[in-house]
C-alpha cells in the first residue's frame, strides 16, 4: 500500500510526498476450518486401514502405543479405536490435520515422514522404503 500526503510548502508549492507500508508474505491463506473435506468413502476405505490404523503395528498411529488413540491420545489427534472405529469422529479430527491447497503440507503427513516436523513418535515413514512410499502414496490419492 502506498500513501501519498500532500504538503503545502511557502509560496504554494505542493511537494509530493510518498510513504510506504511493507508487505509480509505469509503464505498461502489456509482453508476455513471444515472446509477441507476430501472424500469420506476414500478415508475409511484408503486412508484409515492402510495410513491411521495399517496392519504393520510400527506404522500404526493408534497400534500398540496408542499414541493418538482416543483414551490416552497425544495433542490434538486422538482416534476412536473401538470395533468398529467411529469414521464420523475420526474423519473430523483427522480433516483438522489436512491442508488442502498443498496436500504434502499436511500435518498428517509432514508430523510422521522421516526429516519433517518432529514427531514426538518418531519417524513412521521414510521416503525411499516401499512400502511407506506406498502409504505416502495412497494419502496423496486423497486428494483430487
Amino acid at each position: 500500500m502506498i500513501r501519498a500526503l500532500v504538503i503545502m510548502g511557502l509560496g504554494g508549492m505542493a511537494a509530493l510526498v510518498l510513504s510506504a507500508c511493507p508487505t509480509v508474505d505469509l503464505g498461502d491463506v489456509p482453508p476455513d476450518p471444515n472446509v477441507c473435506r476430501p472424500d469420506r468413502a476414500y478415508y475409511e476405505e484408503m486412508i484409515w486401514p492402510s495410513f491411521l490404523a495399517p496392519a504393520e503395528a510400527a506404522n500404526s498411529c493408534v497400534a500398540q502405543a496408542g499414541c493418538h488413540a482416543a483414551s490416552n491420545g497425544r495433542s490434538a489427534l486422538r482416534l476412536d479405536t473401538s470395533d468398529p472405529p467411529n469414521h464420523d469422529a475420526n474423519y473430523s479430527a483427522v480433516t483438522r490435520f489436512l491442508n488442502c491447497n498443498t496436500p504434502d503440507a499436511s500435518g498428517l503427513l509432514t508430523k510422521p515422514l522421516s526429516t519433517e516436523d518432529p514427531h514426538g513418535g518418531g519417524d513412521i515413514f521414510t521416503p525411499g522404503d516401499a512400502v511407506d512410499d506406498q502409504a505416502i502414496a495412497v494419502f496423496r490419492g486423497w486428494f483430487p
